[in-house]
């Protein structure tokens, strides 16, 4: 070919190499791709993050294998603002994601690949701010199981990032809304409208609760009830209790966590025994609560006031407590409730009982989550610089996130952070670290929570550990305040945790008990106890292993509580209207 004619045929390719990538089109090489619903799956513009999920294992759609442990599968995502059907929500190698942090290095190979819309909803909050966020819809904030939200049919595909194209996938499937709970003779659902929730968030916001009557509650219409408040995540029904026995023909699975085969139907035994100790002729008879108080961070609020979720704690004490009392008999007195929980709910019954002093008469917290943030699991907040690495002269060791009960290390807390980081931005991941930081952190100039942390690199933001030390730093606001607040939790705390918790929790634990059995004046008279080479979430028994005792928190710590009630009962209190 003469060369005259080859500068117009590189000419053309240049121009049309231009055109196409102005036109959105890949570059040679580059791998893209492309989500979209269409008109019949929505005719308005939504707002959300898209998720796109890649996945080697058949056994189940990729949306629920996305996880901490070394088996996750693939992740990335981004935010949509006004996204219309047809429009595709673009993945491209600058989009973050977890555990491979971009899709040019995703290994070639055959995946099947899903995406999802988790859809966000306008929020002018009552201090002004104007907020998108996922609302719950009934499932306790789960992106992958979120009534409206879109979803693909899983398909095979074989890729090759280093050959590029586009993928493109299409949102066929919308998950359905989730029935309302039965009620039976025993288990009752209410909700109420909470006022001080709706002001915050500028819409109606509900509190709900299961409440389980205790046997003769219509036969003894005379009698008032101690309220017992087991708290902990979000609650669609009231678990722990069946009243018909375990299904003979149900298959028995296998537990990953406790290494169990046919541990669903351990549950369902356990279940129906609490069941028969409850309606025996000799437990307590009293009021005993799950509350429902999932909200647009996560799937329960951790029951205290906070400035981005808003006030949790004095609606869920002032508001829906007293209701349920009123509907149900309750004795409707501080010294007549008492709370319990375990993990998140452990941090709540401790942190409800302190902030809230003469409302409750004493916690039993198991295995809860930091109680001290100089132990944030393995952080502290207030001297480390970098929350994911230890850094020396010459090397960066990673922070590990979780271990089991030998010290075997499955995930470190870079890779925990940077699943929710690909989850959502602004703490929107509905996940674990991130609902600390709403919770705990203020609001940040954009409305939504100041990180305690840069998500990305884990650099540590120190003036919101301050404010985190002074909000919500249980053991240092115990020591601070000990004075006005020893008297009042006398005989009231309770706390079990296993020395080999695995998330590190116990660390917290140990610097609590420094302060409440060395330094606390007048002494706390309570109780801090360890399981031997117990994982998470041991509860104080000392008799059975993990996977058991967890199934008997209701039996186990019941009885121990009306003791506890009777003991410390002002003069002329009712103490025998619900003994029958």
């Amino acid at each position: 070919m003469p060369k005259l004619q080859i500068f117009p045929i590189l000419i053309l390719i240049i121009c049309l190499f231009c055109i196409g990538n102005a036109a959105g089109m890949p570059a040679p090489g580059e791998l893209r791709f492309e989500v979209q619903f269409a008109e019949d799956m929505g005719e308005e513009p939504v707002d959300g993050r898209v998720l796109l999920m890649l996945s080697t294992d058949p056994s189940d759609e990729p949306r629920f294998q996305i996880k901490d442990g070394p088996d996750t599968q693939l992740i990335f995502g981004v935010d949509v603002e006004g996204l219309e059907p047809g429009q595709p929500a673009k993945f491209d190698q600058t989009v973050f994601g977890y555990p491979i942090k971009s899709i040019n290095e995703i290994p070639a190979g055959d995946y099947y690949v899903q995406a999802l819309l988790h859809i966000y909803e306008t929020f002018h909050r009552g201090d002004g701010h104007v907020l998108k966020l996922p609302m719950n819809r009934g499932e306790g904030q789960r992106w992958n199981k979120a009534p409206g939200n879109l979803y693909s049919t899983p398909e095979k595909i074989s890729l090759d990032p280093a050959k590029g194209g586009v993928v493109k996938i299409q949102l066929d499937r919308k998950i359905p809304p989730i029935p309302d709970p039965p009620e039976t003779k025993y288990i009752k659902h209410i909700k109420i409208q909470s006022k001080l929730l709706t002001e915050f968030w500028g819409r109606p916001v509900h509190l709900g609760a299961h409440v389980l009557l205790p046997e003769g509650f219509d036969e003894h219409p005379e009698a008032r009830y101690l309220l017992v408040i087991n708290h902990g995540h979000f609650p669609y029904t009231f678990s722990g209790f069946r009243e018909e026995p375990p299904d003979p023909n149900l298959e028995p699975k296998y537990s990953e966590r406790f290494d169990v085969h046919g541990y669903n139907k351990i549950v369902q035994e356990y279940a129906h025994r609490f069941y028969e100790i409850w309606t025996g002729p000799d437990f307590p008879r009293v009021l005993l609560i799950k509350i429902q108080h999932a909200n647009p961070y996560y799937d329960d609020s951790y029951a205290v006031n906070s400035e981005n979720v808003g006030p949790y704690g004095d609606a869920i004490t002032h508001e829906l407590i007293p209701y349920i009392e009123e509907q149900f008999r309750g004795i409707g007195e501080g010294w007549a409730r008492f709370l319990y929980g375990g993990s998140t709910g452990g941090w709540e019954a401790l942190a409800a009982q302190v902030f809230y002093p003469d409302d409750y008469n004493g916690c039993w917290a198991a295995c809860p989550d930091p109680i001290d943030f100089r132990a944030y699991t393995i952080v502290n907040i207030y001297e480390h610089k970098n929350a994911y690495y230890v850094d020396g002269q010459f090397k960066r060791v990673p922070r590990p996130g979780k271990r089991n009960y030998l010290g075997e290390i499955s995930v470190t807390l870079e890779q925990m952070n940077h699943r929710e980081l690909a989850l959502g931005t602004n703490s929107r991941s509905g996940d674990q670290w991130d609902i600390w930081q709403a919770v705990y952190s203020p609001v940040g100039e954009d409305g939504y929570p100041k990180p305690i942390w840069d998500k990305l690199t884990g650099e540590i933001d120190h003036d919101v550990a301050e404010y985190w030390r002074e909000n919500y730093d249980l053991r240092y606001i115990l020591e601070r305040d000990w004075e006005t607040l020893g008297p009042k939790l006398k005989g009231k705390i309770h706390i079990y945790c296993g020395d080999m918790d695995n998330y590190y929790l116990n660390n917290a634990v140990y610097l609590m008990e420094d302060f409440l059995e060395s330094t606390a004046d007048p002494y706390y008279d309570g109780e801090v106890d360890y399981g031997d080479r117990a994982a998470h979430c041991w509860n104080g028994d000392h008799e059975r292993p993990n996977h058991i005792s967890r199934l008997r928190y209701h039996q186990m710590f019941i009885p121990r509580i009306v003791d506890r009630i009777e003991a410390s009962a002002p003069e002329g209190a009712d103490l025998s209207s619900w003994r029958y």
